[in-house]
This record gives C-alpha cells, structure tokens and sequence, in this order.
C-alpha cells in the first residue's frame, strides 16, 4: 500500500518515549489521521496520561480499554498450565501480552475502518515478530506500519532529540540528557533493558528494581500463603476467591515484599542476537512453584512427563510470536485435557527471595497414597519382591550388551 493511500492508522500507543514519537512520525510521514489504542494490562500509572498525550497531541480517535482480567484469565493462566519457562529461566511476561495487544489492534482497525496498524517496536526485537505474526494469524491482509525499520532515528539518543525538537514531553530523563532504561510492564512482570545492563558483567542498580525489595532487606519471618487450585488455574489465596487479575496482583505485592522475582538473563531472541534483560516477576515465580507442586500430586507420571517434554516447545512458541498459531492451540488442547485433575491446595513459605513448597493436598483428586510409600509397615499394600523380577526385565539389555562388548 503506498503511503498516499492510508488515511488512518491504529497505532498501538503507550505514551512513552518511542510510540508518542511514532505518533507524530505518522502524522508527518504518512499524513493520515492516528487512532490510538492503549491496553490496560496492568502497567499502572501510564495509562490514564497516554490518554492526555494523546488528547494534547490531537488524537480524536482514543482507545483505552481495562483488559486486565481477560490477560490473566485467557493468555497469563493457560500459559501457566503448560509451566511454561523459556530457556529454563525467562517466565514470558512481556510475550505473552503481545497477541491480546495484536489481537484488539486488528479488532480496531476493523472497527474504525482504519487502512493499517502501527506498533513501536524496534527492527532489532521479538516484539516486532510478536504483533506482526499475531495481526496476520486474525487479519491475513493487514497493513502494518513498522515505523523502525523505515526511520533513521535508530537510537535513544536520536529519539530524545526527536521529542526535544517537537516538543514532545518525555518522562524518567535522566541526568546529562540520557534515556531511561527500556522497560515493559503487565500484570505478570516488568522488565528492564539497554544502558548499563547492555554490559552483561554490570550488576543492575539497586534502584533499578521497581516491585520487589531486596532479598536482604525482605522480612526476617516467612510468609506463608496457601494457594488453590481448579482445573490447573490458581482461584483462592488463603481460601479467599479472588479474579485472576486481582489473585495475580495481590500475588505480586506479597511476592515483592519477599524480594520474590527478581531474574538478571541473557536470552537468544529470534532474530538471532543475544540480549541481556533483567525482570520481576514475583507472582509468577509463586505461581508456577506451586502450579508443579499442585500437579507432582495430581497428575499420572507419565502424563506429567509428556507435558514436561512438550514445555519447551510451548514456550518457545509463545516467545516467538505464535499464540495464535495452530500448533500452539493443539499443544493448549493437549495441556489443558490434563488439567482437568489439577485441583486442590498448594501451602508456600515465602523468604528472602525464595519460594519452598511446604505443603500440598487434594481431596478428590490425589495419586500419593500413603499405605504404599510409606517406610512402616504396609499391611501387604506393595510387595518389594516384584521389585526383582521388574529390575531384572530392565536390565536385559544392559547384560546382554555387556556380553558382546566382553
């Protein structure tokens, strides 16, 4: 589509440094008409003043919409049931918001007769990948406008000089004209990266950290928290139903209190680089502790064991932008068949940074049974010599091809 021939774009608007510039860009560039659309996921105090950034800068068509529950409930817990961890360490916060924010983006360009979509993200990111897939997988023929990969402001520099020459008020400048610290924030984490963390041997600064203390000045007691469970998704905190939004960000605050979260990795994006990015995640660190917990006791072994071998191919897909992509839905329909028995209570001890299992129980739906593990006398529940004949079956072929190696 030439340039000539949009005439309104959806862009998806955060009010920080790079999509208020974008904002401007379009207008400029393009010379078509800029609807804004804002998710609330979570990310606090910046929503509300992208709706006057976008008012003070002319916008008429302003989207801000509340879709914290439907993030938790239909992308954040379905996540969670598959335990999904990318590169045994990255818990997928900011992947996992990019298909909900793609997937209102299309709606609203339909809604609003809009010719194309427009996002910030960098030519050098996941997240260009993530909305651009994601709008494609729910709108085949979509426009999308990637305002990185046709400007020259390629740095933060540029950007703040950018903003300075028209006039575009930037918040968190810091001391002798440098940027803050990119950083996304939802309801499962925030993230941090670029400056000082571009350097993988610097320590984060202690000031960095926005949600959760320090490990050493977290409480000298523990905090206990029991968690329950329905169907794999966590829906009561000390017996108490919360919504999946509130249950997360409640988890968050007492997980932060515990200096709960915190993670400093070096990941492989898809493009091909290497990026260094610290994150907190308290209530998902929680979260997924007590999710294995709740299924070591529910789940058969080898069901458990088949999910374990599908988690990395899940989370990958998640990472890399394929929510909406078929393999990712057959893999969901396979997890969550195996959730079904996921129900019970998991007990945590929060201390220090740390979350430990202390307990776990479930009345319908427990394996563990307790006359046959355990170490006194089990009234003839388990006969230990059918161990021999079972052990000596599953060496055979360790024996035999020992014999041939002589």
């Amino acid at each position: 589509m030439p340039v000539s021939e949009v005439k309104k774009v959806v862009l998806a608007y955060s009010g920080g440094l790079d999509t208020s510039i974008i904002l401007k860009w379009l207008e400029d560039h393009y010379h078509c008409e800029v609807v804004t659309f804002t998710a609330d996921i979570g990310q606090g105090g910046e929503v509300e003043p992208a709706r006057a950034k976008a008012t003070a800068a002319g916008v008429k068509e302003i989207y801000i919409e509340d879709l914290r529950e439907e993030f938790v409930r239909d992308f954040v817990f379905p996540m969670f049931r598959a335990n999904a961890v990318y590169e045994g360490e990255y818990l997928l916060g900011t992947s996992i918001a990019r298909p909900l924010i793609a997937k209102r983006l299309v709606e609203i360009a339909s809604e609003t007769g809009a010719d194309a979509i427009a996002h910030g993200a960098t030519g050098k990111g996941n997240d260009q990948v993530r909305f651009e897939l994601g709008a494609y997988a729910l709108m085949p023929d979509v426009k999308i406008i990637a305002p990185w990969r046709e400007w020259d402001l390629l740095s933060r520099e540029k950007l703040m000089a950018y903003a300075e020459r028209h006039g575009i008020p930037v918040e968190l400048k810091r001391q002798g004209g440098r940027s803050p610290y990119s950083m996304d924030a939802n309801l499962l984490h925030i993230s941090y990266e670029g400056y000082d963390l571009e350097d993988p041997w610097n320590e984060p600064a202690p000031d960095m950290w926005r949600w959760t203390v320090s490990p050493e000045q977290a409480p000298d007691r523990p905090t206990y928290l029991e968690i329950g469970f329905r169907k794999g998704d966590v829906f009561a905190l000390d017996g108490e139903e919360m919504s999946p939004a509130a249950l997360l960000e409640t988890l968050n605050r007492i997980g932060g209190e515990n200096g709960i979260g915190r993670d400093d990795i070096v990941e492989n994006r898809y493009v091909g680089m290497k990026s260094r990015g610290c994150y907190e995640t308290p209530g998902g660190t929680i979260l997924l502790k007590a999710h294995r917990a709740m299924e070591s006791l529910t789940l058969d072994r080898e069901s458990a064991h088949l999910k374990d071998e599908m988690m990395p191919r899940y989370a990958a897909l998640v990472y890399n932008g394929y929510w909406w992509s078929p393999e990712r839905r057959m893999l969901q329909a396979a997890i969550d068949h195996t959730q079904q028995v996921v129900n019970g209570t998991v007990r945590v001890k929060l201390y220090k940074g740390c979350v430990s299992v202390v307990g776990r129980r479930s009345e319908s739906n427990s394996l563990f049974d307790e006359s046959i593990a355990t170490f006194e006398d089990d009234a003839g529940a388990y006969d230990q010599k059918d161990a021999t004949g079972f052990i000596r079956l599953n060496a055979l072929r360790l024996r035999v091809a020992a014999k041939h190696r002589g």
